[in-house]
């Protein structure tokens, strides 16, 4: 199992820098790398993946760049992982609990596929990228 495991974490690192085009000019990013784990990043991980309209605007993302405020309640304290998605364009962003590279992948496309479709976007990649 733990094989597994780290055999979609190797491959979700090779997505690093890509970009997947859809019709209409949206495109998802990959930023993802290996840093040392600590606090913020107990899973070792520093990410970025972004979904943006034809215009460039972000409208899904799920990264670990900054911390967010726990929703509800300016009582509920902050975790320390930075780990967090965007569900919207203007969404400042809610926790997100990582689990694993396959979770989270399938949790960033499950979004892409809702943002797409409610645009009336096919959710098929019709061309790919390395970024450069």
């Amino acid at each position: 199992m733990k094989k597994t495991a780290e055999h979609t974490l190797e491959y979700l690192l090779s997505f690093d820098g890509r970009r997947h085009w859809y019709e209409s000019g949206y495109c998802v990013k990959f930023e993802i790398r290996r840093v040392q784990a600590e606090e913020k990043r107990p899973h070792g991980l520093k990410y970025s993946f972004t979904l943006h309209a034809p215009d460039g605007t972000r409208l899904v993302g799920f990264d670990n760049a900054h911390g967010v405020p726990p929703r509800g309640s300016r009582l509920k304290r902050r975790t320390a992982a930075v780990d967090h998605w965007h569900r919207t364009a203007t969404d400042p962003g809610r926790r997100y609990a990582f689990r694993d590279a396959e979770t989270l992948i399938d949790d960033f496309f499950d979004e892409v596929e809702r943002v797409l479709i409610e645009r009336g976007v096919p959710f098929e990649v019709i061309a790919d990228d390395d970024g450069s």
